[in-house]
């Protein structure tokens, strides 16, 4: 691996034959970054695979993400961890790897992070030291800088696919099954209020872009996130919203409440909240409960059940409201949850979907019409499948509301 002193000497020689009165094209820059890198050579030999890789970095080190670019032109990366300027891992098919290349120094890495936070009009500094921002490409971006950061600046990416995958490809993963998705398509058409929940790293968001496509074409929908992630191209009438954090003084920040607040003047059928992790979950079950059903969410938690208990507290924080009262707003506004977990295979699937029945003796009563049964282990995968319960859904007034009526048959869980 060349010395990060060689490679700083190669960007300060191209640095100075730029002209930065005027715009240089991607052309322009790589015959500059050839030339430099051929006559530097001629003193430093390397193999003609080397050369071409390192013209490679140096231009994407003024064009692109620098020494990340190629990772993040790597279909097989999932997500991309810095924890500081010399220690690099990666996520691939599940699993953790460090990989041998480094910044050269803490400062390019930072100077690499103001230009992310920069492109999206946010800020992060000593100050203000978390943000979570996105890449052109759609990539979250999660960053940390001193001195909450001990070792220094620190960055995730979490990459989304190019094209999101359809539930017909979740299928095919065995994420869950044909009867399953048949079941949430009706549902969705029927504007059954959904909540998805589940741990980090689940897939949460990536169902919910599935579950989207579901969406009737002539149906308007607003979607409101932190960063903007949620990919849905089958809805011509779409609005997506997203919050800004506040400016160097204090002032203009925009959060999901303000959002959430902002679309219902927008004449949505549906409203989609990217995820729900403090007050706004008070706003979102108001617009669910006011007209805006097939509604949709996420949050995390460790099963449907954790996350009727997480959206209280979350409730409780925004407003003081007694216990009874906020369930019955909760009760009201859902109508199924779909649980997803991580096994220990690293595969993402679906593990329960409840339906939210109402209260009982003043505790919301959840549910479970699928549940996942793992029927062992074959080379190191786990084996099972998602299979109906004894219990039916209660509410199918939506899909007969929805023009939907389904024979002896087609009856699934009814």
């Amino acid at each position: 691996m060349l010395p990060d002193e060689s490679v700083l000497e190669l960007k300060n020689r191209i640095k100075e034959q730029l002209d930065y009165n005027g715009s240089v094209t991607d052309e322009q820059l790589t015959a500059i970054v050839e030339k430099t890198v051929f006559a530097w050579s001629k003193s430093y030999p390397l193999t003609a695979t080397e050369l071409a890789s390192l013209v490679r970095r140096l231009f994407h080190s003024f064009r692109g993400l620098d020494i990340l670019q190629p990772l993040m032109d790597d279909s097989t990366v999932t997500e991309v961890m810095i924890n500081n300027h010399s220690e690099i891992f990666v996520e691939r098919n599940g699993h953790l790897s460090q990989l041998p290349v480094a910044f050269e120094s803490k400062e390019r890495l930072e100077d690499l992070i103001q230009s992310i936070v920069a492109s999206v009009n946010r800020v992060v500094n000593e100050s203000s030291p978390i943000v979570d921002a996105r890449l052109k490409d759609g990539s979250r971006v999660h960053i940390v800088l001193p001195p909450v950061a001990l070792r220094g600046p620190a960055m995730t990416i979490r990459k989304f696919p190019e094209r999101p995958l359809t539930m017909d490809e979740l299928v095919a993963k065995g994420a869950l099954t044909r009867e399953a998705a048949v079941f949430l398509q009706l549902l969705t058409r029927a504007q059954y209020n959904i909540f998805i929940s589940g741990g980090t790293g689940t897939g949460k968001t990536t169902f919910l872009n599935a579950l989207s496509q579901y969406i009737p074409r002539d149906e308007r929908l607003v979607t409101i996130e932190d960063s903007a992630e949620l990919q849905i191209r089958n809805v011509p009438n779409l609005v997506s919203l997203e919050t800004r954090n506040a400016n160097t003084e204090g002032k203009g920040e925009i959060a999901i409440r303000d959002l959430i607040r902002a679309s219902l003047r927008m004449r949505p059928n549906r409203i989609i909240v990217g995820e729900v992790r403090g007050g706004e979950a008070l706003d979102m079950l108001a617009a669910m409960n006011t007209g805006h059903a097939g509604s949709m969410s996420t949050g995390h938690s460790n099963g449907p059940r954790d996350m009727m208990s997480r959206l209280e507290t979350m409730v409780m924080s925004a407003a003081e409201m007694p216990v009874p009262v906020i369930r019955k707003q909760i009760a009201s506004a859902l109508d199924i949850i779909i649980h997803l977990s991580r096994f220990r295979d690293r595969s993402r699937r679906v593990t329960e979907i409840c339906e939210v029945v109402g209260m009982e003796e003043g505790e919301i009563v959840v549910r479970p019409l699928f549940q996942f049964e793992e029927e062992g282990e074959e080379d190191g995968r786990v084996i099972g499948t998602l299979k109906r319960t004894g219990y039916k859904l209660q509410h199918a007034d939506k899909l007969s509301m929805a023009g939907i009526h389904l024979t002896e048959e087609d009856v699934l869980c009814l």
